[in-house]
């Protein structure tokens, strides 16, 4: 992926925290720029689906300058022209601390306000995160007795299916990849349900341990997931989520889905 507006952005930088509210310090990013790489046209995405941020660390002060302290969820749709950085994210969300409002309804007009703003798109927030998964929703392969010896860039060789018709859902916790920028690891919780030829096991946990060395943003992984997917294994429907772990009070859950699927359920994961 090349952006040169990347290196504008607040990634890597040391910078000073805001003591008022500043919007500026949001940095949208084109999603045009990875969904080009993968021949994906905006006007034609082949999914749906949203970004699902969750913040840890929300504060503000009430009108009379009592800090109040929150957490939120805050959801990004998938065809929004642009992605928010998510350090960008969580300057802006600092620069909260020191300012006043009058409601929690206040807080949260205006943040969705600003994000919307910055995303080109409706986003809406809710205060409260998601409860931790029970983790039943899928059949784990990290277990498999496989030789793994490719670390990227994602292969999508390795994927395959064949045989009966089946509908599942597989899991694993080996996504790793790692910011296009800072060089600093993402790890994430991923699944993939489907209806469709059986998608071999062994070939999705390799080409998932593709992406240990891939430099990309958590949206445009999971972008990529779901198109190679989609090509290789030509499934009859396809919903794909990450469930990445926290980095400076923030954690990101793309979505992607062949439009009319159920949206997964809000849940975290114990790494959250």
């Amino acid at each position: 992926m090349s952006d040169p507006s990347i290196h504008a952005s607040p990634l890597g930088r040391e910078v000073e925290y805001p003591t008022r509210r500043d919007a500026g310090l949001l940095f949208p990013i084109a999603r045009s720029v990875g969904r080009e790489a993968l021949g994906l046209v905006h006007a034609a995405l082949p999914f749906v689906g949203h970004d699902r941020w969750q913040a840890w660390e929300l504060s503000w002060l009430d009108a009379r300058g009592k800090p109040v302290v929150a957490t939120a969820t805050v959801s990004v749709p998938s065809d929004s022209p642009c992605l928010i950085e998510s350090k960008s994210l969580k300057l802006y969300l600092n620069s909260l601390n020191g300012e006043r409002f009058a409601s929690m309804q206040a807080v949260q007009l205006q943040i969705e306000a600003d994000l919307s703003a910055a995303a080109g798109a409706a986003v809406a927030l809710a205060f409260g995160v998601a409860p931790i998964d029970a983790g039943a929703t899928g059949e784990c392969i990290d277990a498999l007795d496989i030789s793994i010896d490719h670390y990227g860039p994602p292969d999508p060789t390795l994927l395959s299916a064949a045989g009966e018709c089946v509908e599942e859902t597989l899991c694993s916790a080996l996504l790793k990849s790692n910011c296009p920028v800072t060089g600093q690891p993402d790890w994430a919780d991923v699944r993939v349900a489907y209806r469709g030829s059986r998608i071999d096991r062994a070939g999705l946990l390799r080409y998932l341990v593709s992406y240990r060395e891939h430099a990309d943003f958590h949206e445009q992984c999971v972008e990529r997931i779901f198109s190679d997917i989609t090509a290789r294994c030509a499934p009859q429907w396809l919903s794909v989520e990450a469930r990445y772990t926290r980095r400076g009070g923030l954690d990101i859950n793309p979505w992607r889905a062949t439009p009319g699927c159920t949206p997964p359920p809000v849940q975290r994961t114990a790494r959250q």
